[in-house]
């Protein structure tokens, strides 16, 4: 069919190794037609997390912090049955993998800095609160 779509880059110049990925296929379920019934189209991808080389220290610490759910002995699976073809599964779980790999070792968010609303504007907001109040009070017909 071709070649897959190159290495699959997580973030910056880290990306998964094609030796550290683990295929299976199988059967997938639902509809299809006699071509389903004989072919292994459904994909399921395995990368050891908790062995791997590709990532850095620190982004493979996080990862595995943050998927811990998902791991079963340090590995993390992906599953992909949409297509009937197993070419375009297997794009997809690659793609799903990628995804999930790069959320799990991004940098957590800088925490968030309070910050007071200035007096000027809330003094402002509660200035125009009355206004619009005097004039939505003036419309009424009690001194007509």
């Amino acid at each position: 069919m071709g070649v897959m779509s190159g290495p699959h880059v997580i973030r910056g110049s880290v990306s998964l190794p094609e030796a550290e990925l683990m295929w299976r296929f199988s059967r997938s379920s639902g509809p299809g037609g006699q071509h389903v019934n004989t072919s292994d189209s459904q994909v399921e991808l395995r990368f050891d997390l908790a062995a791997t080389e590709a990532l850095p220290e620190v982004w493979k610490e996080r990862a595995l912090q943050r998927l811990a759910g998902r791991l079963v002995g340090g590995v993390v699976t992906v599953r992909a049955s949409e297509h009937r073809s197993q070419w375009r599964n297997r794009e997809t779980a690659l793609v799903r993998l990628a995804a999930l790999l790069a959320e799990a070792t991004a940098p957590p968010p800088k925490p968030r800095r309070k910050t007071r609303i200035p007096r000027g504007i809330n003094e402002r907001r509660l200035r125009e609160k009355k206004q619009r109040g005097e004039t939505k009070r003036g419309r009424s017909g009690r001194d007509w």
